[in-house]
Order: C-alpha cells, then sequence, then structure tokens
C-alpha cells in the first residue's frame, strides 16, 4: 500500500522532483518557486483518458445501493422560485453532460446505441470508462436518483480542462469543455454546427438525437479540477482564472442561444486533501486550496449568478457545492451511509490504481477491498463518494433553483432570449 502517485499512461512521463516544481502547462506565464515533489498531475490524469483507458467491469459483482443520506449539503433559498422552464426534477427527460475524468463514461455521441428509454446512458455498457471503479455521478444520477426515465448524453472527456488554450491538459488530443461544446453538442444536438452561425441541413448529426426542449432538460457541468491543477502554482495564475471563465461564460451562453434553460454547476472538490498532494509541500496543498476557493468564488458569483442576472426568469440556475460531501467524508467517513465502509481516507493501493475491477475486489496487499478505499488512485475517488455526489445533485434538483435574482424580467435587455455572450449569431432555441 502507498500513497505515491500513480504511473504515467503509456507514452506519458510523470512530472516530479524540482522539474515539476517549476512545470508551466498553461498556454502563457511563469511558475512560481515550490519545492519539490511537486507535480505529478498530468500522469495521474493520463491514467483515465477519455475513451481509453478505464472500463469499470461490473462482472462478476454486483453493487450494494445503499439508503438514502439523511443529511444534505443541499442549500436553497427559499426567494428563488423555479420558472415556466423547469418542470421538476420528475419531468426532465433528457440531461446533458459536460466535464472531465470525475465525469466521463466513454459515451461517444456520434455512434450507437444512443441513450434510450431502456438503456439511458447509451454506449458503453453501464458504468461505461470511469475513473471510480463503478458508477459515477452520472450514471447514479441517471438510473439511482432519477425522478423520470432519463436519457443522459454525457460528453465529459478525461483531462479535460475548460480550453485548452488557456490551460493545456495532458495530451493535444483531450477534448476541453469548449470541444465538448463546439465540436459534440452543437453539430450533434442541435440544428446548428460548431457556431451559432452554421445552420446546415446537416444537423443534429447524433445518431436519434432527441427532440429536447429548454423545459424537458437539464445542463450539467463539473469542470476545474484540471485547470486548477495545472495552473495553481503559476504566478499569474489570476488572469488564467480571467480568461477561463471568460471561456465558461461564453460557453454557457452558447449552451442558452441553442435553447438550454436549466443549469447546474459543480464546484471543484477538495483536490488538496487527495494523495498526490499530501505527499505534496504545504506549501503547495495551501497554494491550491487558495486557487480552489478563487475557482468555486467565480463558479458562484461570476458565472452562475452572471447568467441569471442576464436571463431572469428564462433560466433556473443551481450551484451544487462538492467540497461539503467530499470534506465531511473526509473527516468522518459515516457522514453518508454510502460512504460508512470506507477504511482508508489518505492512501491508495497501487494495485487498484487502474480500475477495471469487480467493485469489491481484494487483494491481501492492499489491506482492504478497492471499495473500502475513498481513493482509487493519487487524484481519483472510488465510487461511494459518487453516490454520494449524485444524491446531492438530485436533492438539489428537486429543491428547486438556488441561484437567484432580483430583476424578474430577464434582465440586461435580453427580451429577445438571445444570450449576449457565447459568440455571434441570433440562435433562438430549439
Amino acid at each position: 500500500m502507498t500513497a505515491g502517485e500513480a504511473a504515467p499512461a503509456p507514452g506519458e512521463t510523470g512530472m516530479t522532483g524540482a522539474t515539476a516544481s517549476t512545470a508551466s502547462t498553461a498556454s502563457t506565464g511563469s511558475s512560481v518557486s515550490l519545492p519539490p515533489s511537486h507535480l505529478p498531475w498530468l500522469s495521474a490524469v493520463a491514467m483515465f483518458a477519455a475513451h481509453a483507458a478505464v472500463a469499470s467491469s461490473m462482472a462478476g459483482g454486483a453493487l450494494a445501493f445503499p439508503s438514502s443520506s439523511s443529511s444534505s449539503s443541499v442549500t436553497t433559498d427559499t426567494t428563488c422560485n423555479a420558472t415556466s422552464t423547469w418542470p421538476g426534477w420528475a419531468g426532465i427527460k433528457y440531461a446533458f453532460i459536460f466535464g472531465d475524468s470525475y465525469t466521463q463514461t466513454g459515451f461517444n455521441y456520434s455512434i450507437t446505441p444512443a441513450p434510450s428509454q431502456d438503456n439511458p446512458l447509451g454506449n458503453p455498457p453501464y458504468p461505461g470508462w470511469t475513473s471510480s471503479n463503478g458508477p459515477n455521478w452520472v450514471d447514479y444520477l441517471t438510473v439511482k436518483y432519477n425522478a423520470s426515465r432519463l436519457q443522459t448524453y454525457n460528453l465529459a472527456y478525461g483531462g479535460a480542462t475548460v480550453d485548452t488554450d488557456i490551460v493545456k491538459p495532458y495530451a493535444p488530443t483531450v477534448l476541453s469543455v469548449k470541444d465538448q461544446v463546439h465540436s459534440e453538442f452543437l453539430p450533434g444536438y442541435t440544428s446548428h454546427g460548431n457556431s451559432d452561425l452554421d445552420t446546415s441541413p446537416t444537423h443534429p448529426s447524433a445518431p436519434d438525437a432527441p427532440a429536447w426542449t429548454g423545459n424537458n432538460s437539464v445542463f450539467a457541468v463539473w469542470i476545474g479540477i484540471n485547470d486548477i491543477g495545472n495552473s495553481f502554482w503559476l504566478d499569474n495564475v489570476t488572469d488564467i482564472n480571467t480568461k477561463i471563465f471568460e471561456v465558461y461564460g461564453d460557453l454557457v451562453g452558447l449552451l442558452y442561444n441553442a435553447g438550454a434553460r436549466n443549469f447546474a454547476f459543480l464546484t471543484v472538490p477538495p483536490i488538496e486533501r487527495c494523495p498526490m498532494m499530501l505527499a505534496d509541500s504545504d506549501l503547495a496543498r495551501t497554494a491550491q486550496k487558495a486557487d480552489i476557493a478563487t475557482f468555486n468564488g467565480l463558479v458562484r458569483n461570476q458565472l452562475a449568478a452572471g447568467l441569471k442576472a442576464e436571463h431572469g426568469d428564462k433560466v433556473n440556475v443551481w450551484v451544487v457545492d462538492t467540497q461539503i460531501p467530499f470534506n465531511a467524508v473526509l473527516d468522518n467517513v459515516a457522514a453518508y451511509p454510502q460512504t460508512a465502509g470506507l477504511k482508508n481516507t489518505t492512501a491508495f493501493c497501487d494495485a487498484y490504481g487502474n480500475g477495471n475491477l469487480k467493485p469489491d475486489t481484494f487483494i491481501k496487499s492492499c489491506g482492504v477491498p478497492v471499495n473500502e478505499y475513498f481513493w482509487l488512485n493519487n487524484l481519483h475517488p472510488t465510487y461511494p463518494i459518487h453516490d454520494v455526489v449524485a444524491e446531492e445533485v438530485a436533492k438539489a434538483l428537486t429543491a428547486g433553483p438556488n441561484v437567484c435574482s432580483g430583476n424578474s424580467t430577464g434582465g440586461n435587455g435580453t427580451s429577445d432570449g438571445v444570450s449576449k455572450r457565447g459568440g455571434k449569431g441570433n440562435m433562438r432555441g430549439l
């Protein structure tokens, strides 16, 4: 059993020692000086390259689904009234998801089987290629905490950042959230191609693309782990975050212009507590924790609040704070019934690190079964905490929007139903 870093994927070199302490993976900017041992981030995310790395196998083993927790991290605002575009969680038919390895299931939007009533996540077979050695939060949300026969279109890609031109991922083939929106969602599921202006009759191009509308769909994004991990030590990180959220806001604007009206944003969890960072310096952990707080503040106060302020009663907006369940479980595994069986919250076992195991696999040298570790490897958690995150998302959606605006008429001159963000064009939705 070791708290060391995950092995690099083939062709990748782990970033360790003094080189890692000054390495820059962002597009611009110099680095601050950090002690040696920082930062094997790229090799960790490379292990879970989307659509290629980890096929979580459920063969021969069944997951035990514990009862839902009685506690909750969901916060509500009684002044937030859902608008007419929100039918309630039970009225949602379609979910479109964007993110990184914490979210990916390996779904390929261009092939069959596509999501359907009988196969709600489409391809690959459930639970897909995840980084949790079992279902992840998208899987659980779709099949355990769903309140309807939900069909989920999960475009998340392992290693993703918001925009590769701002923060580079571990490999140039990684699809950023910008790519997920421009290259997959827009051409695959709207009447437009990769911009508001592309009205080619070949779109939507995804097989069996659903007839989704603003009031029967929800759009969720969980991103930022790699943006932070690949840039937090740089001395121009404030400028980097500014650029990230300019693009993030524009992408949300594109989704709005395409017809999206219900948005859920998940915050970055306390990754400074992962084994990779526990093996690093106090200085590195402090710097990363501060950048996480800044990033999450921008999610709440700029991205989510700005979306609601711009569009008022035309949108419903949620922020789900993943810091709360992660910290609760890392402090006390009994905080949720789903995680009560965890025995180790600070380390991982190399023998389990690549996943693709039965959910309760036990290797003697690891001390306890894989599902009794919080961390599968030095960056990615096992499936129990994903179960909790999914429950929290479902509770938030059930409770109603928690991002409010004092302007109930749409605000900022957007009565035409078109986002002023999201590039040029006049897409009015589907």
